[in-house]
């Protein structure tokens, strides 16, 4: 049965990696994406049902708009694949739980910022309200008023660490350092994670992200990368990791060489 319940997750999974992806995009470009039908973005034609099956249409039309041929992006391609597989190590981890609500939340807010972040460079504010809201209730259900508003007293505390990291970098730069998405991004991660957590999550998003800086700065010197996907991922990484600041305080203890 649990084979039949991650195959399921997996299905489901690719079906919201579809929608995700329609949502970041079109928040990206300042349109709605709950009115009009989906449609090729260079001839506007709209897509019929069979246009629309995840990754299958994707391979069936070798990544080309089945009406003009021009490219489809990749990116849409993998969203949808990784959402789905996300979905299954969801349940693989959590089970049927409130951690499991939890996981998916932070997968779809993953998803759709990717979207819009790697295709425009935009993190919706309309995107981080919501999953705001839906992770406060949440952690309102998991862990009562109480752990609800130190949720939001860790969101506050990273958003403002982030915020002064910004400034500092601004004035170091002499140009923009991070995005003001990013730091209100910050602000949604510190509802999931407390302040210790937090700052790992921003140095495991360096350590991720420094590479590919430095290989786009090579190249081209005033090449920027979108941060935000990197913050999220590192934030998954936790979460599936399951580990908590007590081990972290340890393993640095043990380990004063890795601080």
């Amino acid at each position: 049965m649990e084979a039949v319940y991650m195959i399921l997750f997996l299905i489901v999974g690719l079906f919201f990696g579809s929608f995700f992806a329609v949502v970041g995009i079109r928040l990206g470009r300042g349109e709605s994406f709950i009115i009009g039908r989906s449609h090729c973005d260079t001839c506007h034609h709209p897509l019929a049902w069979y246009d629309l099956l995840p990754l299958v249409s994707f391979v069936s039309l070798k990544g080309r708009c089945r009406y003009c041929h021009s490219k489809i992006s990749p990116l849409l391609f993998f969203i949808e694949l990784f959402t789905g597989l996300l979905f299954m190590i969801c349940y693989y981890s959590f089970g049927f739980s409130l951690d499991l609500l939890l996981a998916i939340l932070a997968v779809s807010l993953t998803m759709i910022v990717m979207a819009s972040d790697f295709t425009y460079m935009i993190i919706s504010d309309e995107v981080l309200l919501f999953f705001s809201i839906c992770f406060l209730l949440l952690q309102w259900c998991r862990l009562g008023v109480y752990g609800a508003l130190l949720s939001l007293a860790s969101g506050i505390v990273l958003f403002t660490l982030m915020y002064g990291l910004m400034c500092l970098g601004n004035f170091l730069f002499k140009k923009e350092s991070l995005g003001g998405g990013d730091v209100k991004l910050l602000f949604v991660i510190g509802l999931v994670l407390d302040p210790i957590l937090g700052l790992l999550t921003i140095f495991l998003a360096s350590f991720m992200a420094l590479p590919i800086s430095l290989i786009l700065y090579h190249k081209n010197k005033e090449k920027m990368i979108p941060f935000g996907p990197f913050l999220l991922i590192a934030l998954l990484i936790l979460l599936f990791s399951k580990i908590t600041p007590p081990e972290i305080l340890s393993l640095l203890a043990s380990n004063p060489l890795l601080f």
